[in-house]
């Protein structure tokens, strides 16, 4: 193996036990070892008891760390020692989570919180679930992260299962595609693959700008569609752009994206924040103040999920000090965890990273580089991570700005930085820092 490959693999590694914890990644995935890189697939081996687990359970934060740590997007495969493959089939479903085939029953219509920003959204996949195909097809919905779109996609996936009297779902996002295919291609069974998701009543496609510069994986889904479209099925698909602003797909797809109803979800105002609160904290059975609930929603206007976010955090906090869930907690809570009252609105990729440069004293060029030094990684993880948290940006366009990183790069270093925040009180601090002087 080359040496610059193993050094990669020493990183991967790394960020794997950063991952998945320090138990998982001894028992099982330290035991794997890197055999080589074959075009974009990473290939990995190891023992026949650890690495048919590993495939199967840990094939995303695999995926996720190789990705992050080669700049690319790569497939993962793992076989056993001794050149014992996993069969075809397993290994193109070691790369496919478990969520292409069920939808999430937590996301239901009933919990989802309609309000002036996703109305016509919510309309459109409500109508699209009790007559499929009749109604809109292709509903496309598009809006920031975080907003409601997933929500919706697995509403309608939901719906369907109950009342549908027995039509075939399938839920999938870009990227899982786009992994089960290029699975199907080195497993030589694309048969299997074209039966998984053209063979279904709807297909719901979530995230679609995943596919955006992988022309084979664009190739796949336009007939997908096709097939799909001119077998009656319904088709509803999410993106975080208007069909066409994704301008790295080509144009025939886009068109087809477009061809149907395309509807948007916006920020909620700050009446659907606090309904939406009140009905997670409902669903959870925890009992909330409404001045709390308030002071929570004038501090986290980006999103749905960050909204969400936050008022685990204040349970978590009150849990952990005892106290009652009133306002001055949910002030308490929030500033802990980075967040200020009205400080998330207005603020721009650009003043973040112009923060984090003050405060760590480094330049915007070291920032943005490819550097691995302990002090610019993690300068650079916490401006991604307020990135996420304090706009409306999503996570390909925060890793553009960030030096044309893949967003799975910023994935990990938000998942890095949300827990150091709770385990290291100089990570915090930094974070604490850093909001405050957004919010000056």
């Amino acid at each position: 193996m080359e040496s610059n490959l193993e050094q990669h693999w020493q990183e991967i590694r790394v960020a794997l036990r950063d991952s998945v914890g320090d138990r998982t990644y001894s028992l099982w995935l330290a035991p794997l070892r890197c055999i080589g890189l074959d075009g974009d697939t990473l290939l990995l081996a190891g023992p026949p008891e650890v690495s048919a687990w590993a495939s199967s359970r840990y094939a995303a934060a695999l995926q996720e760390a190789s990705t992050a740590v080669l700049g690319r997007s790569v497939a993962v495969a793992v076989e056993a020692d001794g050149g014992v493959a996993p069969a075809p089939a397993t290994a193109a479903a070691s790369l496919v989570p478990s969520r292409t085939t069920e939808p999430n029953p937590k996301y239901t219509f009933e919990q989802f919180v309609i309000g002036k920003s996703n109305r016509l959204a919510h309309a459109a996949a409500l109508a699209v679930a009790e007559l499929p195909s009749a109604a809109y097809n292709p509903l496309f919905i598009y809006g920031p992260p975080g907003l409601g779109k997933t929500h919706l996609l697995h509403a309608i996936g939901n719906f369907v299962r109950t009342f549908g009297g027995g039509l075939s779902v399938r839920y999938a996002t870009g990227e899982d595609f786009t992994n089960a295919f290029l699975a199907a291609l080195a497993a030589r069974d694309t048969e299997q693959f074209k039966a998984r998701f053209r063979g279904v009543d709807v297909l719901l496609l979530d995230d679609v700008q995943f596919l955006e510069r992988k022309a084979r994986s664009e190739e796949e889904m336009f007939h997908t569609f096709n097939s799909l479209y001119e077998a009656g099925s319904q088709i509803v698909v999410s993106s975080d752009r208007l069909p066409s602003d994704l301008a790295g797909i080509e144009e025939r797809l886009r068109e087809r994206f477009a061809s149907g109803l395309v509807t948007d979800i916006a920020r909620p105002d700050r009446e659907t924040r606090i309904a939406i609160l009140r009905k997670r904290a409902a669903y959870d059975s925890v009992e909330i103040s409404a001045e709390a609930l308030a002071v929570i929603a004038d501090g986290v206007a980006t999103n749905v999920r960050a909204l969400e976010g936050a008022l685990i955090r204040v349970v978590a906090v009150a849990s952990l000090e005892g106290r009652p869930l009133d306002a001055d907690l949910a002030l308490h809570a929030l500033a802990r965890h980075g967040f200020r009252a009205q400080t998330s609105e207005g603020v721009t990729i650009d003043q973040i990273i112009a923060s984090a440069c003050s405060h760590f004293a480094v330049s915007e060029h070291a920032l943005l580089s490819r550097s691995r030094v302990a002090s610019i990684a993690w300068a650079r993880q916490a401006a991604m991570y307020l990135s996420r948290e304090l706009t409306d940006s999503s996570l390909p366009a925060i890793g553009q700005r960030f030096g044309d990183r893949d967003h799975t790069t910023v994935l990990h270093a938000c998942r890095r930085v949300a827990r150091e925040i709770t385990q290291n009180p100089s990570a915090l601090a930094d974070i604490e820092a850093l909001t405050q002087a957004l919010s000056a």
